[in-house]
């Protein structure tokens, strides 16, 4: 069922009370011990009949210990279909300059309405930091297998870019795709800016989202926070 705009409303000032942030990235980077590192969003759909969808996510990892790192990931839209995922990041490779690996071994569950199913995956994520003319910022690269007990394995590539200077504006950049035989290839992309103040912890991320499977373009919007 779709949701009206007072609803919508409503679900973007809960996100909004629940974090603040600072810019960060993981992927092949771990936390340093103790140190922690949580994250929520709200992406908001509206079709030709300008009626609203969503989907909500929220993520947080925690360096446990030198060369560990856990973490929690959580994705619902609505209360149709969603999945919540308990993860344990290790280092596998630091190439200094030429980019890191680092794999991630995960297990939870996914539902749809009221069922639910176990979900595993694993993760290798590649991660490097550059320099432009713009400013400082990294790239990385996760491949994934991710096992839907109920439904498919599906076979998960994605990509992340962006500056990290340090200005009020600094742009990202995300694709991800999802593909298992006999469907059609799954992608999704994510044009975004970070708005951080100077000398503050608080960065917005405002962006756009547009996937496979839907006509219209969501507006995206995230906190991170560090500490």
């Amino acid at each position: 069922m779709l949701v009206d705009a007072a609803r919508m409303s409503r679900v973007v000032c809960f996100i909004l009370l629940l974090l603040a942030a600072s810019p960060v990235w993981p992927g092949a980077w771990l936390r340093e011990k103790d140190q922690a590192f949580t994250a929520a969003s709200v992406t908001a759909f509206k079709d030709p009949n300008g009626m609203y969808d969503y989907k909500t996510a929220f993520y947080a990892e925690f360096g446990y210990r030198p060369g560990l790192t856990i973490g929690l990931d959580i994705e619902e839209n609505r209360d149709l279909y969603g999945h919540a995922l308990l993860f344990a990041r290790l280092p596998v490779a630091d190439f200094g300059n030429r980019g890191r690996f680092a794999v991630e071994f995960g297990a939870g569950a996914h539902h749809r309405y009221r069922n639910a199913w176990a979900l595993y995956k694993v993760t290798l994520s590649y991660g490097k930091g550059f320099q432009t003319g713009w400013g400082n910022g990294w790239v990385a690269v996760d491949t994934a297998v991710e096992n839907r007990t109920h439904d498919a394995v599906f076979r998960k590539l994605d990509f992340t870019a962006g500056l990290s200077a340090d200005r009020l504006l600094n742009p990202l950049i995300q694709v991800e795709t999802a593909y298992t035989p006999d469907r059609p290839l799954f992608w999704k992309a994510r044009p975004s800016i970070m708005i951080r103040p100077q000398d503050s912890r608080i960065t917005w991320v405002l962006g756009l989202e547009r996937n496979q499977a839907r006509t219209d373009t969501g507006l995206k919007l995230a906190l991170w926070s560090e500490f």
